[in-house]
């Protein structure tokens, strides 16, 4: 039986270690020595492995929404209808997987690299802009031309639920943080049904 490839298994090890690092300090500041300790590596190998630092950043991003977009391709094949869609596109943002603490503060240090580094601007609009498709093609049937506005007010609403996470000094409430994003929805669909759309 073939041994599996030693790389990919590094490489991997060293994106966990720079998801766990970026969680413990909240910041950016973290450097590839600390990356490697925490991932069994040497700090040659994790520069042999990705070049840079950022690269490594991007490295731990992608992973991050891999799992993603993964779970809420999941989410989505095991539900049928706009509202049913967009809940569970909620609910994954929400979910064990995406909202802890770790990956909060990723999410939190990624947006501050987007300002200043092109490929995370790049990774990050890719981001923005499957969420608003996927947002916007479950809540036209719902309210028709208002289906842009209400869902970059979902996705600000989301964003703004990660920052307050991350300034939180308790464990994220991922049960709260949905609630909160479906009552924005809630009170938007209620809003158009009264308009008669």
């Amino acid at each position: 039986m073939a041994r599996p490839a030693a790389e990919p298994l590094r490489r991997a090890e060293i994106v966990r270690a720079t998801i766990q690092e970026i969680g413990q300090t909240g910041t950016l500041e973290v450097t590839v020595a600390q990356i490697a300790r925490r991932a069994g590596v040497s700090s040659a190998l994790a520069h042999h492995y990705f070049g840079s630092k950022e690269a490594i950043f991007l490295a731990a991003m992608r992973h991050i929404l891999g799992i993603y977009g993964a779970e809420v391709r999941g989410a989505l094949a095991t539900v049928e209808g706009p509202e049913a869609r967009i809940e569970a596109i909620v609910r994954v943002s929400f979910s064990q997987m995406n909202f802890r603490r770790e990956v909060i503060a990723a999410w939190m240090n990624f947006y501050v690299l987007a300002q200043t580094m092109d490929g995370a601007h790049r990774l990050l609009e890719i981001y923005r802009r499957r969420l608003r498709s996927n947002l916007v093609v479950n809540l036209r049937p719902l309210v028709g031309e208002n289906a842009g506005r209400i869902a970059d007010s979902l996705g600000a609403l989301i964003d703004g639920v990660y920052l307050r996470a991350a300034l939180g000094r308790t464990a994220p409430d991922r049960a709260a943080a949905a609630a909160l994003v479906m009552g924005h929805l809630e009170a938007e669909l209620a809003r158009g049904r009264l308009k008669g759309q």
